[in-house]
Order: C-alpha cells, then sequence, then structure tokens
C-alpha cells in the first residue's frame, strides 16, 4: 500500500472520529435539556419546537401564554407574517396581524439579546400593546434589544423553525398560505 493510501485511509478514520465525537456532544446537549413548568412544546408540521419559557424577565408575559396555551388558544393559528432572516410571527386569530386574545400586557422589557432562538411578544407602537402575537428571531436582529418583551427561547428544534414557510418581503413578510401551529402545549402542568 502506498504512503498516499495509507494517509488517506487515517484521514477518513481521523473524519470518521470527529463526526462521531460531535454528533454525541449534539445528542447529549438535546438529552441535558430541562423540562419543567416553564417548557412550552409548539408543534409543526415538520416536528417539535421546544421553548424554555423565562418568568425570570417577564413573569406576567409568561403567566398570559401560559394561560392561552391551556385554553388551546394558539392551535391552528398561522404565522402570518415571516421574513426570511429576520423572524416568525405567529398568534393572531384573525390571521392578518390585527387580532388578539383581548388582553393587552405591559411591557417587561430586559436586558436580554434578541439573538436566533429568541421568543418575544409582538406589539403595536403602544409598548403596552402586546396580547397574544409573538415572534420567533431567525437571525439576530440587535436593533429589537430593549424594545419588545422577551419571554422564552428555542432549545431545541430550531431548524422546524427554520422550515416555515416564507412571506413576501415586497409586502412586509405576508405569507399567503401560510403554515400553522399544529399544537401548543404545556410539558407539564
Amino acid at each position: 500500500m502506498s504512503l498516499r493510501k495509507v494517509v488517506a485511509a487515517l484521514f477518513a478514520i481521523l473524519c470518521l472520529t470527529i463526526s462521531s465525537s460531535n454528533a454525541e456532544d449534539i445528542n447529549m446537549t438535546k438529552k441535558d435539556i430541562t423540562i419543567d413548568e416553564n417548557t412550552l412544546y409548539l408543534d409543526l408540521k415538520d416536528g417539535r419546537v421546544v421553548i424554555q419559557m423565562r418568568p425570570d424577565l417577564a413573569p406576567k408575559h409568561v403567566a398570559r401564554i401560559k394561560e392561552l396555551v391551556n385554553t388551546g388558544f394558539y392551535d391552528g393559528l398561522t404565522f402570518h407574517r415571516v421574513i426570511d432572516g429576520f423572524m416568525a410571527q405567529t398568534g393572531d386569530p384573525e390571521g392578518n396581524g390585527t387580532g388578539g386574545s383581548g388582553q393587552y400586557l405591559p411591557a417587561e422589557f430586559s436586558k436580554a439579546k434578541h439573538i436566533r432562538g429568541t421568543v418575544s411578544m409582538a406589539r403595536a407602537s403602544d409598548v403596552n400593546s402586546a396580547d397574544s402575537q409573538f415572534f420567533i428571531c431567525l437571525d439576530d436582529p440587535s436593533w429589537l434589544n430593549g424594545q419588545y418583551t422577551v419571554w422564552g427561547e428555542v432549545v431545541d428544534g430550531m431548524e422546524y423553525v427554520d422550515m416555515i414557510k416564507k412571506g413576501d418581503s415586497r409586502d412586509n413578510g405576508a405569507v399567503s398560505s401560510p403554515d400553522k401551529i399544529v399544537k401548543m402545549s404545556m410539558a407539564k402542568q
């Protein structure tokens, strides 16, 4: 066997070892997710997204989201506004960005950053107008920091959020035939 073939074989073994090691690390990360009373399941057509709610940042918002989830409010609602590289927004029973549950929440701004996987409340120009609509950041929109209430973070399943149908960038992300929330549920009651 030539030296070149030996080196190529050793390189292939090394790559397999590194690949296996990385796979184990990824699996360990998923196994290490703490499931508690602040863990939310967001079931989408492509798979389950696990959201860790943050009552330490936004206790009133987390309490209200839990109430709405426990009544089935979010089941079947659309992702009516999805802007590629920015965010995916849902939580409007009207499906067009104008509706809500009918209960405004006072802003609970924090120093938490809007980064990929952050879950935050949508609102109108009034900072105290958040209701039931929320968005999941698809990237790191730092210009939102300190202006929207962060209440959770995706800890597993972000790849399924990435698969949500994107909207028309010329129409503020409006989505025709949008994807829906199959079901939202609390991991533990």
